[in-house]
């Protein structure tokens, strides 16, 4: 039988709640927070009497989803409501004292991603704590991890690594909805918990495409599922000179460079026997971002089975496969790099061209007791229960 998911906004909807009722609202929020209808929260909450939608907050990408990865966004009117729209990825990343003046509780409703280097958690955890700091409450519409919330995979970050692509010390693929990340770096760094307004129906298993909701996408360049999978691992490319596909129709499964051999680099990695992936050559010109206008050679790697997939790894590889390759032409983007891996250790061993196993089996490793240490904060089994 199919799965019938409820996101939080749904369920507040339905329900309402004794932290959101009768009171002034904030709402941190982007298009993807819409209910199975494609209503947006924005227009769901300001619309409902039980509260007072009274400021708008914007994370990367701003408030209508439109603005690409690293450009800063601005306040603006948002035009459709009247109501202050806050940027949290321009000016400031926090709201300040005046943008939470008149504000009772901060609802969120963001769709994360289950992936350390997105930048929504560094903005929820930002929001806590400056809530907290004035007496503001924190509410969490949660929605599902869109890559299961039953896999995690990649290194755990060291606190000296902490940035806004890597808030907190989790693997890269954590499996955690946006809920239960931030009630445990909540419990972790002696924040106040905020209160989350559970899902029904979702169980840890499902991938995105089986819980019935409709996929908006989260940011310009994950169109979908597969993207969102793909970046796991090929995000790591943003912290070199190669194209991670972006100004392209395929971001993230086009990856390459205008002086890369584009069968060669196909055959090497076909040759790693990497599971759950094809690779093939691919012709490709960036409209935007790196090697803009630029003719590369490179890959397109096709998901084959989504379960098998070890993203992370498949980064890896690409990056040993592309240096080797490269020759001098290749550079790194350094601490964009260790930011992204959260472990200087991977760019040494790459330069070095040693071998990258000792590398993936640690990582199992942490990746292992990282699932042990969450487990209080799981929010959902798999059989769906709270």
């Amino acid at each position: 039988m199919a799965m019938r998911v409820l996101s939080g906004l749904e369920v507040l909807l339905r329900d309402g709640h004794a932290r959101v009722d009768g009171r002034r609202v904030g709402l941190l929020t982007h298009p993807a927070a819409i209910d199975r209808e494609r209503r947006s929260a924005v227009d769901l909450l300001s619309a409902d009497r039980r509260w007072a939608l009274v400021a708008l907050f914007g994370p990367e990408h701003g408030i209508r989803g439109d603005a690409q990865a690293g450009v800063p966004v601005e306040t603006t009117t948002d035009p459709r409501t009247g109501l202050f729209a806050h940027s949290l990825y321009g000016a400031t990343r926090v709201p300040t004292e005046q943008m939470l003046a008149g504000v009772d509780v901060l609802v969120v409703d963001l769709q994360d991603v289950g992936v350390r280097y997105f930048t929504y958690p560094a903005t929820v955890v930002g929001c806590i704590e400056a809530a907290a700091a004035r007496g503001v409450d924190v509410v969490i519409l949660d929605r599902p991890a869109p890559l299961t919330g039953s896999r995690v995979e990649g290194g755990c970050l060291p606190p000296a690594q902490r940035s806004f692509v890597g808030v907190h010390d989790v693997p890269i693929r954590h499996g955690l909805t946006l809920g239960e990340l931030a009630g445990l770096v909540a419990a972790e760094r002696d924040l106040p918990a905020p209160t989350v307004i559970r899902m029904e129906g979702w169980r840890r298993g499902a991938w995105y495409d089986e819980t019935g909701l409709p996929w908006v996408a989260p940011s310009p360049s994950l169109r979908s599922l597969d993207a969102v999978l793909l970046y796991a691992g090929t995000c790591l490319i943003e912290g070199t000179n190669l194209s991670e596909g972006r100004g392209t129709e395929r971001p993230f499964a086009w990856i390459g460079a205008p002086w890369l051999d584009a069968p060669e680099l196909a055959a090497r990695l076909e040759r790693r026997r990497l599971a759950g992936v094809t690779v093939r050559p691919v012709t490709f010109a960036p409209a935007m971002s790196k090697h803009h206008g630029l003719v590369c050679q490179g890959v397109a790697l096709d998901v084959t089975d989504r379960d098998a997939l070890r993203p992370v790894e498949l980064g890896l590889a690409l990056l040993d496969d592309c240096i080797g390759l490269s020759g001098e032409r290749f550079e790194w983007r350094d601490l964009a790099f260790d930011r992204l891996a959260g472990d200087p250790a991977v760019r040494d061993t790459l330069v070095s061209r040693a071998s990258l196993e000792p590398i993936i089996a640690r990582w199992r490793d942490e990746a292992l007791a990282f699932a042990q240490r969450r487990a209080r904060h799981l929010l959902y089994g798999d059989d769906g229960l709270s």
